[in-house]
């Protein structure tokens, strides 16, 4: 398996010999600056760099090693297979591979299919990414009109050639995952393995656990899916962290209306039950109703986090799900907030509290049986020993000595942020 995967990477080292540094994770830049050759930075995408890459090479003569459109390149790939077949001895139900330009698909079926003739074959793609998915689909390669970099390993507008002609062959099917379903995949394998996966070599796994959970199977099969790569940047695991539970269908992302009173946030909480809260926003906006983006764990069904929608819309909140709305994942959870209308005799405190199941709802229950409104609260879980809180209060003037006595009461840990001129700036 090594060996392939050193092939796979030198092939492409090699071809893309144009592409950008700055799209290059700077682990992988420091570790072949010693014997990398001369590079030329032209291009940010794999298409561009490929194209360059062949300019190049018929301009100074100098040879192309295609990073998987070609019978040798791919010859060597498929030496995954053999080492699974001398290593396993037992054939498989089904082969995982992920799929970008193309893959080990051809050798994968021979070897395999020469153990038994009912291993299937099975590429993986990223959703936003499809490339061979849509050129079975057309029956003939196509170009993408755009690909998500996420997978950056296998985002490639079109399939090659011989690829395509081989899989149309050996590929039994395609499955397409979600960057959730990958990030949860990656995080399966580190849990597992202690070592990290790229995007683009966690989607074989990423794959394997949606085709299991599609058809339903319990036990009794037997599986392999192939990792192919570790070239994650140390910047990129906070964003994969995040989506893991998503991916893992263990959190659900919710948007909702609750009336703006003292004590409504208490009694949203208490609807929530045991569950655990992994993210809290929440900005004062009218005497109406407020607006809640909350993050709530369940069992890892989608049963469980539709009873939660219906325990709450039962209850008179209306309730919006954003578990898979991409935008809100990426942008709106970050931009809860803004300006408050009019004064609001708000003051800003931020606390730390041991972070313990149970522990977010005790909180919000010592706030919440004091008469004073929560205007603002933001809190989310990190898997840190303890929660961080940042909360606006309306307290009049002529409360804050009584105010300041319940804050020694409760006993957590604050700081008051009223002053803070991030604040003033931003939020007040």
């Amino acid at each position: 398996m090594r060996r392939a995967w050193r092939l796979r990477a030198h092939g492409s080292a090699l071809a893309r010999s144009s592409s950008c540094r700055r799209r290059r994770p700077a682990s992988r830049w420091t570790r072949s600056s010693g014997w990398a050759p001369r590079c030329s930075s032209r291009a940010i995408r794999t298409d561009g760099a490929r194209e360059r890459a062949e300019a190049l090479a018929a301009e100074r003569g100098m040879v192309l090693i295609p990073p998987y459109d070609d019978e040798h390149v791919i010859a060597g790939q498929g030496t995954v297979a053999m080492e699974i077949v001398r290593q396993q001895g037992e054939a498989f139900d089904a082969i995982f591979v992920s799929v970008g330009g193309g893959g080990p698909h051809r050798r994968h079926r021979r070897l395999h299919q020469g153990a038994v003739a009912e291993t299937r074959i099975i590429g993986v793609e990223p959703q936003d990414a499809p490339t061979l998915h849509a050129a079975l689909a057309a029956g003939e390669r196509v170009v993408l009109e755009q690909v998500g970099t996420f997978a950056d390993g296998v985002a490639v507008k079109q399939i090659g050639a011989e690829p395509f002609r081989i899989a149309r062959e050996c590929i039994d099917e395609v499955v397409l995952v979600s960057t959730d379903e990958i990030c949860a995949a990656i995080k399966d394998i580190f849990e597992d393995t202690r070592a990290i996966a790229e995007p683009a070599g966690a989607l074989a796994v990423a794959g394997l656990k949606r085709y299991v959970e599609r058809e339903g199977i319990a036990d009794g099969r037997r599986f392999a899916a192939i990792v192919s790569g570790a070239n994650v940047n140390f910047d990129r695991l906070r964003h994969i962290a995040q989506r893991a539970q998503l991916g893992e269908q263990r959190e659900i992302l919710l948007a909702v209306t609750i009336p703006e009173r003292p004590g409504s946030l208490l009694r949203f909480c208490e609807l929530i039950g045991k569950r655990s809260i992994t993210e809290f926003n929440y900005r004062y906006a009218d005497d109406a109703d407020a607006h809640i983006f909350v993050g709530v764990e369940i069992s890892g069904t989608g049963a469980d986090g539709q009873s939660l929608v219906d325990s709450l819309e039962r209850d008179g909140y209306p309730v919006l799900d954003l578990t898979d709305n991409e935008m809100a994942k990426l942008h709106v959870r970050y931009m809860v907030g803004g300006h408050a209308p009019g004064e609001l005799d708000e003051v800003l405190y931020r606390f730390d509290f041991p972070e313990r199941p149970g522990a977010l709802m005790h909180f919000l229950t010592q706030m919440g049986r004091k008469p004073w409104n929560i205007s603002m609260f933001h809190y989310r879980n990190h898997g840190s020993d303890y929660g961080r809180v940042l909360i606006g209060l309306q307290v009049p003037q002529d409360e804050r000595g009584k105010f300041r006595l319940f804050l020694e009461q409760v006993g957590y840990d604050y700081r008051e942020e009223t002053a803070n001129p991030a604040y003033r700036l931003f939020l007040r």
